[in-house]
């Protein structure tokens, strides 16, 4: 900022008798130019470190994040509001703000906003999944039960019901019967009601859950455990968020293209989405419904060889591809035989570039199917028969390698699973962690393969050639669904506990932790290897809206 732009600032700012304003306006004058700056304090805390603070335009669908530094600062990159009235609000757990804070961003000028922060009256309402499993009582198989609610809804939801042991019998069957690809506001039931179980099978998860609800007493009988704010480093990042609007989207698996256009599934509609984050411009694709009774919704998105994205429709039982360039979308339906009720296919294994055949997998079933493009053709096989039997398995994501050769992430035990695309000779490979719940996978072009544990809170390197484990613990309570290496070797990971994107050094094992302004239930993990430093994108699942988190170092 010009020495001139600076004197008139605090004219302005002294004239308005706010010169306590000048003081932050300064600070963070010092380091950017700035739209809106601040001191944030508590009479708690005085000034308060890692409070996370956001400016929503009236009538936008964007809105920006910055988190206050050591001394309380906080302050907005005047390239990132555009003038116009702002309301403010604020994320730090424990603590409301103490009035309601609005401000106008003036073109060439700084707005000075000093913000005071009282202490909740509420704690409860401002807890994460992850809070929320550090506060309950019970074993660590009990909490891990407590992972399977989180697609869905907040914990919250769980701990404020009323439900009884008898309650919960009937609830918890009836959640296990609604699809992946439910929400609150529209819960879709599975057509395979067997899905379901028995409201005998949930009776030790019944009377567990109704120790830690409200279902025999008016408060929580447990202290609740918070995570500390974010610090130093983790406090240095600009998060935009981009509401998608219609309240039943859910962006899922989210890519880019050359041109910066983010792509994404709607796991709650039949969509493929276009978004340009330039001018603002969603484009959808509706996507064909192949079974008008079944659940709606998408949920994997990846490139092929040759630039085409390819989906599953879930419960529809069809994978698809769309041409990014010309709009065109084509179906394949799975074989009619294996089509049923049950069907519900996620995932696709894409080096059909090597042998023409496509890999997918289907969750009601546990089967592994592969397709031949030219002819149609499908074939069936199931890896599980190689196991013990007695025992559970689910088979999560399926990918290729360089060869086609199809590898599975095994969420219930915790293994990689080969099947050889020539041979189709099926390889078990156990996680260093037991029960770890392998989730989603990348694999590089040296067909490494890496993996997030979500129940064992760490990510698996696994070298394909040696058959090697490398783990990476991550910050507790982080629970990852995917992470990925940046061009760093830095590995970023999503999370559905704690509302934090986590970007790891492999090398020394710290963490930042960039704390995001709301409840954001974070899937498929992308980075803008383009930006430096590496820019960080993610759908928020049960927000209908896209997150970009950009670290400032």
């Amino acid at each position: 900022m010009k020495s001139t732009d600076m004197l008139r600032m605090v004219a302005v700012l002294t004239a308005a008798g706010l010169c306590q304003f000048a003081v932050s306006a300064a600070h963070a004058a010092s380091q950017a130019p700035a739209a809106l700056a601040g001191q944030i304090t508590s009479e708690a805390e005085g000034a308060m470190e890692g409070v996370v603070v956001t400016a929503h335009k009236d009538g936008s669908i964007v809105s920006v994040s910055v988190t206050s530094d050591a001394q309380g600062h906080y302050s907005f990159p005047e390239n990132r509001l555009e003038p116009g009235h702002y309301t403010l609000a604020i994320r730090a757990v424990g603590y409301d703000l103490a009035a309601p804070a609005a401000t106008d961003v003036v073109s060439e000028q700084t707005s000075a906003v000093n913000l005071k922060l009282n202490k909740t009256k509420n704690l409860a309402g401002q807890l994460t999944n992850s809070e929320w499993m550090d506060s309950i009582p019970g074993t660590e198989e009990q909490n891990a039960f407590l992972l399977n609610c989180v697609g869905c809804h907040t914990l919250e939801r769980v701990v404020r019901s009323t439900h009884d042991v008898n309650e919960w019998m009937q609830v918890v069957p009836r959640m296990m019967g609604y699809g992946a690809v439910s929400q609150p506001v529209k819960p879709q039931p599975m057509l395979d009601r067997t899905r379901m179980g028995t409201p005998e099978q949930y009776r030790k998860v019944a009377e567990y859950l109704a120790t830690i609800n409200l279902s025999a007493v008016d408060h929580w009988g447990y202290e609740f455990k918070t995570l500390p704010r974010p610090t130093g480093r983790s406090t240095r990042a600009i998060v935009t968020t981009y509401d998608m609007v219609r309240p039943t989207t859910e962006p899922h698996d989210v890519v880019l293209d050359e041109d910066g256009n983010v792509w994404y599934t709607d796991f709650g509609e039949m969509f493929i989405s276009k978004f340009d984050p330039k001018t603002l411009k969603l484009t959808e694709y509706p996507i064909k419904r192949f079974k008008p009774d079944a659940p709606v919704g998408l949920l994997s998105l990846e490139y092929d060889k040759e630039g085409k994205l390819w989906f599953d429709t879930m419960y529809q039982g069809a994978l698809g591809s769309l041409d990014p360039k010309t709009g065109e979308i084509k179906y394949y339906p799975l074989a009619a035989q294996w089509n049923d009720d049950r069907v519900q296919l996620n995932f696709t294994g894409l080096r059909h570039d090597v042998d023409g055949k496509v890999w997918t997998k289907s969750v009601g079933t546990q089967d592994i199917f592969r397709v031949d493009l030219a002819s149609g053709q499908w074939e069936k096989f199931h890896p599980t028969d190689q196991l013990p039997a007695g025992r559970r398995y689910g088979m999560y994501q399926v990918i290729s390698d360089s060869k086609n050769n199809l590898w599975m992430a095994e969420f219930d035990e915790g293994h990689l699973v080969k099947i050889d695309a020539k041979t189709l000779q099926v390889t078990w490979f156990a996680t260093p962690t037991a029960n770890a719940r392998v989730r989603r996978m990348e694999i590089d072009d040296q067909d490494r393969i890496l993996a997030a544990e979500y129940r064992g809170n760490k990510v698996a390197l696994f070298d394909t050639k040696t058959e090697q484990f490398t783990e990476y613990p991550l910050p507790p309570g982080t629970y990852p669904y995917r992470a990925q290496f940046d061009k760093n070797g830095d590995i970023w990971a999503s999370t559905m506990g704690t509302d934090r994107v986590v970007r790891l050094d492999p090398k020394t094992g710290e963490a930042e932790q960039y704390l995001m302004p709301s409840n954001t239930n974070m899937r498929t993990v992308i980075l803008d290897n383009s930006t430096t430093p590496v820019a960080f994108w993610v759908g928020s699942n049960h927000a209908h809206a896209l997150v970009k988190v950009e670290p400032l170092d």
